[in-house]
């Protein structure tokens, strides 16, 4: 790699841990300052977002109550699709990055693949399929929020149903709902709002999404880059495609346009942003930590090449079938087990790597009584089950 800057796996731990608020000196005090240090929280499980921001968040704060004054009364944080097609939360301000940068591309797929099955399976054309949006609009305009079932009594349209799948094995009758909100959804114009349960629920009522600015594409690449970049750099190429869902040619404009300077990985050349370069030293020794991180966490999820945290050994146990990850025990940068909740509440977990010592149990069991103390009566069963945390969760 000639004279480039290496940087090894110790000094990417020291970086996660401080950029990613989980050593304790770093830990955030807002949702808004845990969603700018990991640019997006995963939110296809409901409790992803609450669980990863109480596991950064200096105790003695309310994790529930922070998230959802940021989502629902301050909107300083958006729930929206976004990356690989998955929901996540942003701030705010950088919605219209992810939007312009990803979302719309998918968005206009979306719209098209829905129009060629209508036309496929029923009656209803571009024409329809715009007024029945248009009264969408106009009943969340008149309510500010309503569910999908609330939508579809005063939008009869929405409860229409068409033929799915003409002429395949998966042929048959399927509601216009779903599809029609999704595509809004994507588009930017709706969103999911306040759920109609508790934090954990999946079942939200949508709302109008405010207007924001529509970006020039490779603007709002460079944009995206550069927050990423400077909360998962150095990362490779191959990090960024998989992360962002992009392909390569814009992963490389992108890099370019924001000057990211390579450096020396371990799995070969590396990116970070140019003013990024000096040294990162570890949070203080006499102060070691660890972390109960919830599934589809961020961290977790944040590379494509993950040995430097994750050895490869540990995988079968902490990802299902489709590479989803469950919840995970840190110390000190690296993923050593799993935990799970129990149906009478408690919180168990387990240790993978052997011989870590008294210092990280005892700090595993302080982070055990941390997250209980918050979480409370709720019960928390991710939505994709991996092999350890179904082990760990069994009565």
């Amino acid at each position: 790699m000639g004279d480039k800057r290496a940087i090894g796996s110790d000094e990417r731990r020291a970086r996660l841990a401080l950029r990613h608020r989980l050593a304790p000196a770093a830990r955030a005090t807002t949702a808004e300052e845990v969603a700018g240090a990991l640019v997006a929280l995963h939110a296809t499980d409901a409790a992803t977002v609450f669980l990863a921001a109480g596991a950064r968040l200096a105790p003695g704060g309310d994790p529930v109550a922070d998230v959802e004054r940021a989502l629902y009364e301050d909107r300083t944080l958006t729930r929206m699709h976004g990356m690989r097609h998955t929901v996540f939360v942003v701030p705010t301000g950088l919605a219209a990055a992810v939007h312009s940068s990803t979302a719309d591309a998918v968005a206009a797929r979306e719209r098209a693949m829905l129009l060629k099955h209508l036309a496929a399976g029923s009656d209803f054309d571009a024409a329809w399929l715009a007024e029945t949006e248009r009264q969408i609009i106009a009943v969340l305009e008149e309510r500010g929020e309503a569910t999908g079932t609330e939508l579809g009594a005063a939008v009869p349209r929405l409860r229409s149903q068409y033929v799915y799948g003409v002429g395949t094995n998966h042929e048959g009758p399927q509601s216009v709902s779903s599809r029609v909100l999704r595509v809004l959804g994507m588009e930017g114009r709706i969103a999911r709002g306040r759920p109609q349960g508790g934090w954990t629920s999946s079942r939200f009522r949508w709302a109008l999404v405010p207007p924001h600015p529509e970006l020039p594409l490779p603007e709002a690449q460079s944009e995206l880059v550069r927050h990423w970049l400077a909360a998962y750099g150095p990362a490779t190429e191959a990090d960024l495609k998989w992360w962002t869902g992009w392909k390569v040619t814009d992963v490389r404009r992108a890099l370019a346009a924001v000057g990211a300077a390579e450096v020396a990985l371990d799995e070969g050349p590396g990116h970070v942003l140019p003013d990024d370069l000096e040294p990162v030293t570890a949070p203080d020794a006499s102060e070691p930590w660890a972390a109960l991180l919830p599934a589809l966490d961020p961290t977790a999820m944040g590379w494509q090449a993950r040995d430097w945290y994750l050895d490869p050994a540990h995988r079968p146990a902490l990802f299902d079938r489709s590479g989803n990850i469950g919840p995970t025990v840190w110390w000190n940068g690296r993923i050593v087990g799993g935990w799970a909740q129990r149906p009478d509440g408690g919180i168990v977990w387990r240790l993978l790597d052997e011989g870590l010592g008294r210092d990280a149990v005892q700090a595993v069991e302080a982070e055990v009584a941390r997250l209980a103390a918050w979480v409370g009566e709720v019960r928390v069963t991710p939505r994709f089950r991996t092999p350890l945390e179904k082990e760990l969760s069994a009565p």
